[in-house]
């Protein structure tokens, strides 16, 4: 499956080349990068084997292509490298709501793979959504995406927008909650950099325990709740008629519309 054609290093690209690396999954002579505005890890990677945006004439040689471009710019780069490539390789598609007819259809007809990974890949602790309508091209995203996380396959990419919607957009969600919960505690009198570590280091440890322990997240919640005791008065908030879960359905079906839009 290789060489890997990345079409695309910057921050998903590029965390999930930093994945590969700790993982040792893929050498950097394994990489044919293409990034017009490569950061300095990327600049390193070819000092060291990787090769960083090389003639046209090397394209032919990837059996893989990571198409990681944003999803308004993605035809383009299609247009691009599609003349040059082996009519083999096979395309793994993370630009959001892009469908995966149309991404076959601009690579000549191609395998496609669409994946919907969130940057933890990073760190070796990703999640990655996958759909494709042949195994080959499903074994290939597998191969991409396992070694730097847990892959999860759907079986209709229709599928794809909400998982976009629940799992690739989420680390933000998660990030705005412990924003908005270090100005709370700030509000609530702590000064702001004790109210920072108190939120991170808590939010990190609750996470941590949630996916060692294999309980559910209802369970867990039961668990530190007790009754008529300050964390149940903080939950008849966040959990009440204008709480968590109305507005997580909302946000989700924005982030679902949001991605079917891009698709076009």
């Amino acid at each position: 499956m290789t060489p890997i054609l990345l079409l695309g290093a910057g921050r998903m690209g590029g965390a999930l080349i930093e994945g590969w690396r700790r993982a040792g999954a893929f050498q950097p002579s394994d990489l044919i990068l293409r990034e017009p505005h490569p950061a300095d890890a990327i600049q390193a990677l070819a000092a060291v084997g990787a090769r960083l945006n090389p003639p046209d004439s090397v394209l032919g040689e990837a059996r893989t292509v990571l198409l990681a471009v944003k999803p308004q710019t993605w035809r383009e780069a299609a247009s691009v490298v599609e003349p040059h490539l082996a009519p083999d390789a096979v395309i793994v598609s993370v630009a959001a709501g892009v469908r995966s007819q149309d991404i076959s259809q601009a690579f000549g007809g191609r395998a496609v793979a669409r994946v919907m990974p969130t940057t933890a890949v990073a760190i070796g602790q990703g999640t990655t959504s996958i759909y494709a309508a042949g195994a080959p091209a499903r074994a290939r995203a597998h191969a991409l995406f396992a070694p730097v996380g847990t892959v999860v396959d759907l079986a209709d990419e229709e599928l794809l927008h909400a998982a976009t919607a629940v799992s690739g957009s989420a680390p933000a969600y998660l990030y705005a909650f412990v924003e908005a919960l270090e100005a709370a505690g700030a509000r609530a009198g702590l000064p702001p950099t004790d109210a920072a570590r108190l939120a991170r280091a808590t939010i990190a440890g609750a996470a941590a325990l949630m996916a060692r322990s294999g309980e559910e997240p209802a369970e867990l919640r039961r668990q530190v709740t007790s009754p008529g005791g300050t964390t149940q008065a903080a939950l008849d908030v966040l959990m009440g008629e204008a709480g968590l879960a109305p507005l997580l359905r909302e946000a989700v079906a924005a982030a679902a519309r949001r991605s079917k839009e891009l698709g076009g």
